[in-house]
């Protein structure tokens, strides 16, 4: 059965760039973003494998490790490593998976035969401290992923986590959330959105983000 959201995430121990990663004990008490590529020397992921690494600050800031993963081995990593470092203009700063037995893309579903059949897709998976999955994005393998969203999308499962709020549509960390419907008595309102509130509508009620 394919990965829902809720499940606790396999854990595995597998080679990587930095060494063997035990992925649970690796992960610790922080949240975590495993992402994969279809293989090396790919000229998409090339780019992708650039931007995590400049990203690494935003990523640090939200307690968020950040592992990659390729079907190719540790030592065509590294290679690729020294490429993406010259042609990005950064240093690749976390580890990449070596999945030559492809024991990890079974286990989280990343191979999926009607579009590569022996390579990952660009699979993403957010996983809480907790080790639960708390998100899923499949791009295909022509299409590089758009990393602005998932910080967006941690800021917003990091709030909501702590606050009895949503965030809406195109919402960007400051702006206002909604709160959420099983809320209803006015004192408790008062209570816990100090700020105030606008009722739209008797279901959508518009704050001024909690933790700002």
């Amino acid at each position: 059965m394919s990965l829902q959201l809720g499940d606790t995430v396999p854990d595995f121990t597998q080679a990587s760039s930095m060494g063997e990663i035990s992925f649970h004990e690796w992960i610790g008490d922080s949240w975590a973003i495993l992402f994969s590529h279809p293989a090396d020397y790919t000229p998409v992921c090339t780019t992708e494998l650039g931007a995590v690494a400049r990203l690494k600050s935003e990523f640090e800031k939200r307690n968020v490790k950040v592992i990659a993963l390729s079907v190719d081995d540790v030592e065509s990593h590294q290679g690729w490593i020294k490429d993406i470092n010259e042609t990005q203009n950064t240093t690749v700063n976390y580890p990449i998976l070596a999945d030559g037995d492809r024991k990890v893309s079974d286990l989280y579903g990343m191979i999926h035969p009607n579009s590569l059949a022996t390579l990952t897709v660009r699979s993403v998976f957010i996983i809480d401290p907790a080790k639960k999955l708390r998100l899923t994005l499949t791009y295909p393998a022509s299409t590089g992923r758009n990393f602005a969203e998932i910080l967006r999308v941690i800021d917003s499962l990091q709030l909501t986590d702590n606050y009895q709020v949503a965030t809406p549509v195109n919402w960007k960390d400051g702006e206002d959330c909604v709160i959420v419907p099983s809320i209803k008595d006015p004192a408790e309102l008062k209570q816990k959105f100090p700020k105030g509130y606008t009722e739209v509508k008797s279901y959508l009620r518009m704050t001024p983000q909690p933790n700002r």
